[in-house]
């Protein structure tokens, strides 16, 4: 490079790389705070990775991971900017593929073959399979949510808004928003669920956990790329993330090609996601912990109660209950209520277990407070006490229970109290009052911080089911209230708007100046 007439050569400046780490070399993050490498990380750390930081921890992107995941999202990339040539004919076309590709046939017995071989290997690491096996019940319910996608009314072009003014009219219309990058742990319908997002012009990249891929890739191989060949969408529409590793999933979301990162799982490692997306500065949509809670006040009929708490303990999903308040002037009358349902639904899965806050102990019967038994758990029948004791702060706990129904009790003075507890303890997501009196369930809307509010029972809190949409996922306010979406996301609430001007009066301008003459 030339110096500009002093005679001597000098080097052009080069990009900076990380090549390397050293133990407890400092990281700054968040602008004043620090991380140190450890031993392992700069053992581990080669040419060519990437370190992520995520909430102070710091997070080791192999290289392969990080090429696997460039490649995915480059793919979906690449196909979004095909799919305006794509008719919404052609769409409709491809979830209707899908949903006859999962139908009795050979496809659907290849993918139930490679999912029962993932819950053996599952189950043999002591892993659970409650979500990850795939039922009669779950195929037909991607295929009824793939149906509904194919006939719901196209959202791409919709005008959502007219404002006419003197000779030009401004519509606010409806558009694609992009890539969508999605990660979710173990639940095959997840597949048809998120594919709604094509329904307006969007592409997907999913990365799945290690305990379903072996599903995931047959869904792709047998179900999803036929479906997109037949219809003629792009193949990359709808891309797998092919790798096991976390690393392959922090990369994804790192990448700023994504114009939404749609997380699902448990807790912590669905917020270090939406942190990783952030910094990239990617808008997040995070669906992690969950846990119904359920108020029963003074005035509460016990077999409403009853029923409540019965149906939502059918299964372990994030809207089942699981923290229960009752109030105590009530609570000679519904506390037996609430222990036959945990035991009736006990009887319809396999066992019980309750968590009761510690000053409520003594209002639990002798028998049962000493009483032990068989909790199922990830890796078998475990033998447990069926009552223990559980502080506050545990109140919002989510128990990720297996075939025992697990709850958490407590007795509250008023239902201010409960919904106290609620907005300080819960992750603020789904909360139910059973009451008789109308003004209650008035104040209780109005102070329970909660996107899902109800007076029955909690296991209404499902896109599909509640407003017959394939649900991405629903969100908490755990972090705080969305901006302009409720907390179902769907497919058909992806989207951006768009401005298009018609104007019909050429001679328009800010200062009120005609159009001059053209010159001859």
């Amino acid at each position: 490079m030339d110096d500009g007439g002093t005679g001597r050569r000098t080097q052009a400046p080069r990009e900076g790389r990380l090549e390397a780490l050293a133990p407890g070399q400092a990281i700054v993050w968040g602008g004043d705070r620090v991380a140190h490498v450890s031993e392992a990380l700069a053992a581990a750390f080669r040419p060519g990775d990437r370190l992520l930081v995520a909430d102070g921890a710091l997070l080791h992107v192999p290289q392969g991971e990080a090429g696997i995941a460039d490649h995915a999202v480059g793919q979906a990339h690449e196909a979004f900017g095909r799919m305006g040539q794509v008719s919404d004919v052609q769409i409709s076309a491809f979830f209707s593929h899908f949903a006859e590709n999962l139908e009795p046939g050979q496809a659907r017995d290849l993918i139930r073959d490679a999912n029962d071989a993932d819950v053996e290997s599952a189950r043999a690491r002591g892993r659970s399979t409650t979500r990850l096996q795939i039922t009669e019940a779950m195929l037909e319910d991607m295929i009824a949510g793939l149906r509904a996608w194919r006939d719901s009314e196209p959202s791409r072009g919709a005008v959502v808004e007219t404002v006419r003014h003197a000779g030009w009219t401004v519509e606010q219309v409806k558009a694609p928003l992009g890539v969508v990058g999605f990660v979710f742990e173990g639940r095959p319908n997840v597949f048809a669920d998120a594919t709604g997002v094509l329904r307006g012009g969007n592409t997907v990249v999913f990365r799945i956990g290690s305990d379903a891929l072996g599903t995931a890739r047959a869904i792709m191989e047998q179900a999803v790329a036929p479906a997109l060949r037949a219809c003629g969408l792009p193949a990359g529409a709808v891309t797998l993330v092919n790798s096991a590793a976390h690393a392959a999933g922090w990369a994804m979301f790192a990448d700023p090609r994504l114009s939404l990162a749609v997380a699902r799982g448990s807790g912590p490692a669905v917020a270090q996601l939406g942190a990783i997306a952030r910094g990239a500065g990617t808008p997040v949509s995070l669906h992690g912990t969950g846990g119904a809670w359920m108020v029963a006040d003074a005035s509460a009929n016990p077999e409403r109660f009853y029923a409540a708490a019965f149906h939502s303990l059918d299964r372990k999903v994030c809207n089942t209950l699981n923290t229960c308040c009752i109030v105590r002037s009530a609570a000679d009358t519904l506390l037996p209520v609430f222990l036959h349902a945990l035991q009736r639904a006990g009887e319809r899965r396999r066992g019980w277990k309750l968590h009761v806050a510690e000053p409520d102990l003594e209002h639990i019967p002798a028998a049962l407070r000493a009483a032990r038994g068989p909790v199922v758990r990830a890796e078998g029948p475990v033998d447990e006490p069926l009552v223990e004791p559980l502080a506050d702060a545990d109140l919002g706990r989510e128990w990720e229970w297996e075939e025992t129904p697990e709850v958490s009790l407590r007795l509250v003075d008023s239902v201010d109290e409960a919904v106290a507890l609620f907005n300080r303890y819960s992750p603020r997501f789904t909360a139910s009052l059973i009451s008789a009196d109308p003004a209650a369930h008035e104040r209780f809307y109005a102070a329970i911080d909660a996107p899902f509010v109800g007076d029955g029972f909690t296991r209404w809190v499902d896109g599909q089911y509640a407003l017959q949409k394939p649900e991405l996922g629903l969100s908490n306010w755990e972090n705080g209230r969305l901006f302009a979406r409720g907390g179902v996301l769907a497919g058909d609430g992806v989207f951006t708007v768009r401005a298009r001007v018609r104007q019909t009066d050429p001679d328009l301008d800010r200062g009120g100046q005609p159009t001059p003459p053209r010159p001859a």
